[in-house]
């Protein structure tokens, strides 16, 4: 014999009165299919925060079974981009009229993109943090990325003071000839006595958060990697052999940057892009000299923008 079921979530009154800004789950384990501005889709398994808010004081609470299942058909029959997230968005609402107008989703996942070696006819995969945002309130869209990037930071500091104490090993070995031919230097700077010091230098991670253009359809994230990437000269490889390595060396040696060279290297990168309106991004420098790390922090600087 059918019966029906009750609805609390309908039927029932708040215990106590009182707005709710976010209500909804998270750690939401979640397939999904990225397609990105390369036109590549690409499997990912992310983590899922979704929720919506409760204007009414009274209503008792929000239908999370249809964020989860909105989300479930996203994962089954679609891909991931930007204008799927806007359509999750009003989906979210929809799905709970007359009592939530606004809409929040957080999606985290690593992203894999081919990088190919610096020389040698190699690639190999790099693995990428990413963190989709978007938020719907009251038809008002915003959309954010952020990216984790790893490179190589060489100090100039300890590169001036590797380059000291190489001219005095050059002084001290060839102080009573007053002749030297470009043979004998050569020969000698390619010993272990030619370079009694190197500078120090460290995996670096760079963290950017974008705020994007609401016209966007698809994920502006390869852009925005090689972006960073390519004003930052040194990031860390995947596939490498011996010429690799060798380029990679010559490309540290040509980059020195402190902390601060690295953050507006960034800055001026991230102004050159109009899809982005606003940026916030960190830099951290793992230091191989200190036992603490070098950061540095900034922003794009819009009214009402992220802020440092």
């Amino acid at each position: 014999m059918a019966t029906t079921m009750p609805d609390v979530a309908s039927s029932a009154k708040a215990q106590v009165g009182g707005t709710l800004d976010w209500v909804g789950m998270s750690n939401i384990e979640l397939p999904l299919t990225v397609k990105a501005d390369d036109g590549q889709t690409r499997p990912v398994s992310a983590k899922v925060e979704a929720f919506v808010n409760l204007p009414n004081p009274q209503a008792k609470g929000i239908h999370m079974s249809r964020l989860y299942l909105a989300l479930d058909q996203l994962s089954l029959n679609g891909e991931l981009t930007l204008a799927s997230l806007k359509s999750l968005l009003d989906g979210f609402i929809s799905s709970h009229e007359a009592l939530s107008d606004q809409a929040k989703v957080k999606i985290s996942f690593d992203y894999h993109l081919r990088r190919g070696s610096l020389l040698s006819d190699n690639s190999g995969w790099r693995a990428y943090p990413v963190t989709l945002v978007g938020s719907l309130n009251q038809g008002k869209l915003t959309l954010e990325m952020s990216v984790e990037v790893a490179y190589s930071s060489t100090c100039p500091c300890s590169a001036a003071l590797a380059r000291q104490l190489i001219q005095e090993a050059f002084n001290n070995q060839f102080a009573d000839r007053q002749t030297m031919t470009a043979e004998e230097v050569h020969q000698w700077l390619g010993t272990t006595q030619g370079v009694v010091a190197t500078p120090h230098s460290q995996r670096s991670l760079a963290q950017v958060w974008v705020k994007m253009d609401d016209t966007l359809e698809q994920l502006p994230l390869v852009n925005l990697v090689d972006r960073i990437e390519g004003a930052l000269a040194t990031p860390v490889q995947a596939a490498v052999k011996r010429e690799d390595e060798q380029e990679f060396a010559r490309l540290n040696g040509q980059n020195l940057m402190f902390v601060e060279d690295a953050a507006r290297r960034l800055k001026t990168a991230l102004n050159e892009e109009s899809r982005f309106h606003d940026f916030w991004l960190r830099v951290n420098h793992l230091e191989s000299l200190h036992a603490h790390d070098a950061v540095s922090v900034t922003c794009k600087g819009v009214e009402n923008g992220y802020q440092p």
